[in-house]
């Protein structure tokens, strides 16, 4: 069953990503960013996300990360695409690249796009 229509329950793992019950994480590592992002796109699809509003292609999703200031990246903010309920992160690591982490919210959780956006706690 789909991820949106039964979201995995909390300390449960599902295709090699956790949940909490609130957030589903997992992370896809291509050859390439345009592969991880293929991968990304894919699983949003079968997991039934294929209404949700994405970059078109990997170079657009670029346009979404932050760029370095000295060699460094900004410290407790969200290096991505954000769309509710889902957030496609670069990985903080140079070294990794083309790996994407993909955040996926619980829409059924009540106060879902309060909570989504950090406007309200629990």
């Amino acid at each position: 069953m789909p991820i949106r229509t039964q979201f995995p329950e909390a300390g449960s793992s599902y295709l090699e990503g956790k949940s909490d019950g609130w957030e589903y994480r997992t992370v896809f590592s291509g050859s390439s960013i345009k592969h991880s992002y293929q991968m990304v796109r894919q699983f949003l699809l079968e997991e039934g996300y294929a209404d949700i509003p994405l970059p078109e292609n990997e170079e657009d999703l670029l346009l979404f990360k932050f760029p370095h200031k000295n060699g460094q990246i900004l410290l407790f903010a969200e290096n991505g695409y954000v769309h509710n309920p889902i957030k496609i992160l670069f990985h903080p690591h140079r070294n990794k690249s083309n790996t994407l982490i993909l955040c996926i919210y619980n829409e059924q959780i009540p106060g879902h796009l309060l909570r989504f956006y950090g406007l309200k706690r629990e």
